[in-house]
């Protein structure tokens, strides 16, 4: 029997995503299921209830990717709201973070991932306002 996916929940969503340097490069990741399928995006997810901000940022981080970060700060907002899919209505607060260690390691979120130079961010099919996130978050490095 087919699974039936769950309805979007009714009220906003709170999310996380963070733009990860090393040496020159920030990883990308492509979605590999809804809401973003085959697009390139920053690892990242929902804030769960009674989880800080940056606690949720760390696990998100290693849930999808198993790499460790040092968080800088934050880079920008992006709001999502329900399209003709009605997919959900989400608010997302991306941060600006360093490499600090492990490899890229996806989970079943993410089919792809690659270090890029932010200038080449172009080439790629992205998420909404990707290019404007990774240029504020790296203007906040040291």
């Amino acid at each position: 029997m087919a699974s039936v996916p769950n309805p979007p929940p009714r009220q906003i969503q709170l999310a996380v995503s963070a733009s990860i340097f090393r040496d020159g490069k920030v990883l990308i990741v492509r979605r590999a299921k809804p809401l973003a399928k085959g697009l390139y995006s920053l690892p990242g997810g929902r804030v769960d209830f009674g989880e800080t901000l940056h606690q949720a940022l760390h696990r998100e981080i290693y849930e999808e990717t198993s790499l460790k970060v040092e968080i800088i700060g934050l880079a920008g907002w992006r709001e999502i709201l329900p399209g003709p899919a009605n997919n959900g209505h989400y608010l997302v607060l991306s941060f600006s973070t360093r490499w600090i260690g492990g490899e890229p390691r996806l989970n079943d979120e993410l089919d792809d991932f690659r270090w890029i130079a932010p200038i080449e961010i172009g080439a790629f099919s992205t998420t909404e306002g990707l290019e404007e996130i990774i240029r504020a978050a790296e203007n906040l490095l040291p």
